[in-house]
C-alpha cells in the first residue's frame, strides 16, 4: 500500500506542478489575476516602503466621517508584505513545488485510508481526490475575498484554477494508485 500511496502522490505532484506551469507560465493566469500593475507604481511603492517596515497584512481604511464611522462606498485597500524582495522568487517557487508534492502525498495517503469500496473503482478514486481538492479550494482560496482581499470574481477564478489542478491530479493519481484488488499489495 505504501508503494501505491507514494506512486500516486508523486504522480499527483507532477500533475499539480504541470498545471501550475502551463497555466501561469504559458497562459499568464497568475499575472492576470494576482499581479496587476499600477500606472503610478513608483509613487505608491515609495509611500508603502516608507510606511510599512514590518512584514504582515495591512488594511488601509478611509478616514472616519463626522459620526466616527467609515463612510459607505469608500474603498478599503489590502496590502501584503512578506518581508522579502525579488531574490526570494526562486526559493519561493521551490517551496511551492514542495508544498504541491506534500499536498498530493497527503491526498494519496487519505486515499490509502479509504475503504476498498472507494479504492476498487477508478472513478471513485477520482471523486475522492477531487473532493479533497474541492475542500482545499473552498477553505483556502474562496474565503480570500472582500475587505482588503481579492474581488469575489478573482477569488472564484483562483479557486476554479486550483480545482482544475486537483481534477487533473485526481485523474492521474487514481490511475497511478490502481485497484488494490487487482494487484498484490506492497
Amino acid at each position: 500500500m505504501l508503494r501505491r500511496i507514494l506512486l500516486a502522490g508523486v504522480a499527483g505532484g507532477i500533475a499539480l506542478t504541470a498545471w501550475a506551469f502551463i497555466g501561469n507560465a504559458g497562459f499568464g493566469f497568475a499575472a492576470r489575476t494576482q499581479m496587476r500593475w499600477l500606472e503610478e507604481e513608483r509613487a505608491v511603492y515609495d509611500v508603502l516602503k516608507a510606511a510599512i517596515t514590518e512584514p504582515g497584512a495591512y488594511l488601509v481604511n478611509p478616514a472616519l466621517d463626522a459620526n466616527h464611522e467609515f463612510p459607505p462606498g469608500q474603498p478599503v485597500f489590502g496590502v501584503r508584505y512578506g518581508g522579502v524582495g525579488h531574490e526570494a522568487a526562486g526559493p519561493g517557487m521551490l517551496a511551492g513545488l514542495a508544498l504541491r508534492f506534500a499536498a498530493a502525498l497527503l491526498a494519496a495517503w487519505l486515499l490509502g485510508l479509504a475503504g476498498t469500496r472507494v479504492q476498487e473503482r477508478y472513478w471513485r478514486r477520482v471523486g475522492f481526490i477531487a473532493l479533497v481538492g474541492l475542500l482545499l479550494c473552498v477553505t483556502g482560496d474562496l474565503p480570500d475575498f472582500g475587505i482588503g482581499g481579492y474581488p469575489a470574481a478573482t477569488a472564484l477564478a483562483i479557486a476554479a484554477f486550483q480545482l482544475g489542478s486537483w481534477l487533473l491530479a485526481a485523474l492521474v493519481m487514481a490511475w497511478a494508485f490502481g485497484n488494490p484488488a487487482r494487484r498484490p499489495a506492497s
